[in-house]
């Protein structure tokens, strides 16, 4: 092991390229959070998380103030025991998104390190289950987009192997949700899996008037139907629903996962890296899903996800929303098929000229050892 000499921080924005939309929300922009680590071998590790349009410079000046300071000097392959002392040294921030993302991005560096300094992949240093994952695409389901828009775009990402398709739900009336889900499930037929979601938009009551619609058409999960620290309202759901209940995304600690799980309250997990704080948190969400029969079903972030879901047995897809295109090169897959990266690390190829040139002014900073 080496010591930790020198970390960094900024902010990279993207802006998606189509518009993105759903029950509760748009999707502005992608503030990327980096944070880069040295050892004092000099070998370095690149990590990230996000925010989707609001709330990334306050997750940047958690970990310019009070996270990057307390790296300099540990060691670097300790990261069970960074991430928990981060954890307390902000006790005050968490358990919440602000600091999960804040500890996402130096955890995932931290990993992205140790895959440089042992040579291996992520998904082989994670558990090495498996070298690919079916995908199924959101990119083209967004709440906006009439049926015949979803139809095509279903149409020609089964064509280039897709194995499913994720449209979003919330309109005002079932009946506006059931023309959307039923135009598509005419055009791909019963082989072709349709996830939906609902973005915590609902009602107990509103969503259960739903659930005869969505199993008549075979769907394969009902994601976020009511606000997240709803978990009796989840609770009764599953109990009504032969449709399986997603929830995760917006949870932030393994807690959550475990309480949702005690109570009966979903049937698919959906950690999301960035927002449970980490590839550390993630891999023991992971594990507890599987130690009661659940799949982990991972919300975005395909380019790292694809990683972890080949790391675990228990993760049947990817989801897929292509982000990182102007800042890396395209994730490597064969149809409808991700493959697991091979390079040691994340594995993500990024392109370093294209990240500088977008880095926000005034946002980068850099703390080394002379210097704490």
């Amino acid at each position: 092991m080496a010591k930790l000499i020198r970390a960094e921080a900024f902010i990279v924005d993207l802006i998606p390229k189509v518009k993105r939309t759903d029950a509760i929300q748009s999707f502005k922009s992608q503030e990327t959070i980096f944070v880069r680590l040295t050892d004092a071998d000099g070998a370095s590790g690149l990590g990230y998380s996000y925010t989707i349009g609001d709330g990334g410079h306050s997750v940047l000046e958690l970990v310019r103030r009070s996270f990057l300071p307390a790296l300099i000097g540990r060691e670097a392959g300790m990261i069970e025991a960074i991430w928990r002392d981060l954890l307390f040294l902000s006790h005050a921030t968490a358990v919440g998104p602000i600091m999960a993302l804040a500890q996402a991005a130096i955890d995932t560096a931290l990993w992205d390190l140790r895959g440089v300094k042992t040579g291996l992949p992520l998904h082989v240093l994670a558990g090495g289950a498996k070298s690919s994952v079916p995908m199924y695409s959101t990119e083209g389901g967004w709440l906006h987009l009439e049926p015949q828009a979803l139809v095509d775009d279903a149409l020609a990402m089964r064509e280039a192997g897709f194995r499913g398709s994720k449209i979003k739900i919330g309109k005002p009336t079932v009946a506006g949700d059931a023309a959307r889900l039923e135009a598509v499930r005419a055009a791909l037929g019963d082989d072709y899996e349709i996830m939906t979601d609902a973005n915590q938009s609902m009602t107990q009551p509103e969503a259960s008037r739903r659930l005869d619609l969505l199993e008549r058409l075979n769907i394969a999960w009902f994601e976020e139907p009511l606000p997240a620290d709803d978990i009796a309202g989840h609770a009764r759901l599953t109990r009504q629903s032969r449709v399986p209940i997603a929830v995760g995304e917006s949870m932030y600690s393994p807690g959550q996962f475990a309480d949702y799980i005690q109570a009966g309250a979903c049937g698919i997990v959906q950690a999301d890296v960035a927002r449970i704080g980490g590839i550390t948190p993630w891999l023991k969400v992971a594990h507890m899903a599987e130690a009661h029969n659940l799949a982990i079903c991972p919300h975005f972030l395909m380019e790292l996800h694809v990683s972890l879901v080949c790391a675990v047995p228990n993760a049947p897809w990817l989801e897929y929303i292509p982000q990182l295109d102007d800042i890396a090169a395209p994730m490597a897959r064969e149809g409808g098929f991700a493959l697991a990266p091979v390079a040691p690390g994340l594995g993500i190829d990024w392109d370093h000229e294209a990240i500088a040139a977008r880095v926000t002014e005034g946002s980068h900073l850099t703390i080394t050892e002379a210097q704490s």
